[in-house]
């Protein structure tokens, strides 16, 4: 039997190992908590607060300069036209790869267009850093990561995205993949772009781009032809308010684009742009003083030269006045009033409206003219109607716009202006009046008849001309069939032009395939469906006002005078 003192101090060591045993609880408590605070801090950090990239590996292998995307592109009314939107791109660190060609088979699972081969290559390889699919859909990110593939990582890039799709392709252009400008708008102000915040305005208006497009589209369908070019232009201001050309391309599969879907047939092609060429050689005539609106020449005969024969498609083979010169597109009567200006004085000239250089238009795809070098005497009678001097369909809608406005030359701009450039005179506005009557004449009673657009006063100019190459140096059934318009006559605002390449005539053109039957309609379509838009308001063509100011009397025959319109 135990005594007292042997019981108290067994009591005393009991109590003393409970004390231990719950302090020792206690620590182990607080390091177990601590340690789940610090699992739930990491996890925290990796996922809410780090990207999902592997800084190590993405540091050293990825270029994380471009923080933001680029600024957004619009058309002058705001209507987005090119947008960044942020996605994954996949990568791989082949060292923690278990099994490559597994992974590569499985892989392909969730990326069909991926190669599993050459995937399975990557996988393999020694280094520690290889790209696998760049700007991935949600879904195929949610696909690849329930495959649970080690060594598969995302990065966040940024991807160039165009809502238009085609109908702007030429005009924007697009970007690589490293979201670098590789064309167009994207190109030219690619730096602006990428350290922008506000939006690129452009001096397009989405509205009528859409119109040109599908009624250009509508001619070269209707005459089997291989192209074509639309533009609008504002004559103040030299803003490109439409520029379509076809084939096109969808800038968001740009790089699945053949070479002639890329070809930009408004600034980068040059042609012989035919009879649209009579403006300049007329309203060079009248400026330089050689001819009048009531002077004329005898064109009864063909002009020969050397081995060359110039006559008249449809020849009148009588004396012609300025305006019947004009009206009818007469070869004869165009090359005897270039000759009374020379050849200096015709270059000259030339170089004046822009034609000898490219244009001022902010796209890196801009065509240079081809100049004769020698210009030779038979340069200067070609080249009266539109022959011998190449350019692009742009150089030919910055002269026109010239022309109609008072005389006043303006660079080209793809961007919208509220301050247009002042300008160079290039011919006085008296002569600019006389090229809007002559024009107004074309349409109103002339070869371009078709292009006459209800409740607008509409002017302008046929152009037809064999693409060069073949026997004799044209292809004869090879036409570039052209239309040059401007309107409202009584004062002009906008220039609108339609190129069709090499179309072919039909039952219903009478096997006829010129710039009257081709491209004069879609020009009075474009008129009547643009115009509203524009805010440009209908009139009446037979009021006594627009009558007396775009009236000609025109000498004909026999001395007797025709008030025509």
């Amino acid at each position: 039997m135990r005594t007292r003192s042997e019981t108290v101090r067994l009591e005393g060591h009991a109590k003393q190992a409970i004390e231990t045993g719950r302090n020792r609880l206690i620590l182990a408590g607080c390091l177990i908590g601590l340690a789940f605070v610090a699992v739930s801090a990491r996890v925290v950090e990796l996922s809410a607060l780090r990207n999902h990239g592997e800084p190590a590996l993405s540091a050293s292998s990825v270029d994380t300069t471009l923080t933001v995307g680029r600024a957004d592109i619009v058309d002058r009314n705001g209507l987005l036209v090119a947008t960044s939107l942020r996605t994954p791109s996949l990568y791989a660190d082949p060292k923690e790869v278990l099994d490559a060609e597994d992974a590569a088979f499985r892989l392909a699972t969730a990326l069909p267009d991926i190669n599993p081969a050459e995937t399975a290559a990557k996988l393999a390889s020694d280094r520690r850093f290889v790209w696998l699919k760049r700007n991935l859909t949600p879904r195929e990110q949610q696909q690849i990561n329930s495959l649970g593939i080690p060594g598969l990582h995302f990065f966040d890039e940024w991807k160039r995205v165009y809502p238009q799709g085609s109908l702007t392709a030429h005009v924007v252009g697009f970007t690589d993949v490293d979201d670098r400008g590789i064309s167009g708008v994207e190109r030219s102000f690619d730096d602006v772009l990428r350290g922008g915040r506000e939006p690129l305005r452009l001096a397009l208006d989405l509205r009528v781009q859409h119109i040109v497009r599908q009624e250009l589209a509508q001619q070269i369908a209707t005459f089997d032809a291989i192209g074509g070019a639309g533009v609008v232009v504002d004559v103040d201001t030299g803003e490109t308010i439409a520029m379509v050309s076809l084939p096109d391309f969808d800038s968001n599969v740009a790089g699945q684009m053949d070479a002639d879907a890329l070809f930009n047939r408004a600034t980068l092609g040059v042609y012989e742009m035919g009879s649209t060429f009579k403006i300049f050689n007329t309203a060079m005539a009248l400026e330089a003083g050689t001819a009048t609106m009531r002077s004329g020449y005898d064109a009864t005969n063909p002009i020969k030269i050397s081995r060359f024969t110039i006559s008249d498609y449809h020849a009148k083979r009588r004396w012609l006045s300025v305006p019947e010169i004009f009206k009818y597109s007469s070869n004869i009567g165009s090359v005897k009033m270039a000759v009374d200006v020379g050849t200096e004085g015709q270059r000259a000239f030339m170089a004046k409206l822009g034609m000898l250089r490219e244009t001022a238009l902010e796209l890196p795809e801009l065509g240079r003219p081809m100049v004769p070098s020698p210009w030779r005497p038979i340069n200067t009678m070609t080249i009266a109607f539109g022959h011998g001097l190449s350019v692009s369909p742009m150089h030919l809608v910055a002269g026109v716009a010239a022309m109609v406005n008072g005389g006043i030359r303006r660079p080209l701009t793809i961007l919208e202006t509220d301050i247009p450039s002042p300008g160079e005179r290039i011919i006085s506005d008296r002569t600019s009046h006389d090229m809007r009557r002559l024009m107004r004449l074309v349409v109103g009673d002339g070869t371009g008849r078709k292009a006459d657009a209800d409740g607008y006063i509409v002017g302008g100019k046929t152009g037809t001309a064999e693409k060069v190459g073949g026997r004799g140096g044209y292809k004869r059934k090879a036409l570039i069939s052209s239309f040059v318009a401007a309107f409202p006559m009584q004062k002009p605002r906008y220039v609108v032009l339609v190129m069709v390449d090499e179309p072919k005539g039909t039952k219903e053109s009478h096997g006829y395939a010129t710039g009257g039957w081709v491209a004069a309609p879609a020009i009075s379509r474009i008129i009547a469906r643009s115009a509203p838009l524009l805010g440009v308001a209908p009139v009446d063509p037979e009021s006594p006002e627009i009558r007396r100011d775009l009236m000609i009397e025109v000498p004909v025959e026999g001395g007797k005078r025709l008030a025509s319109f």
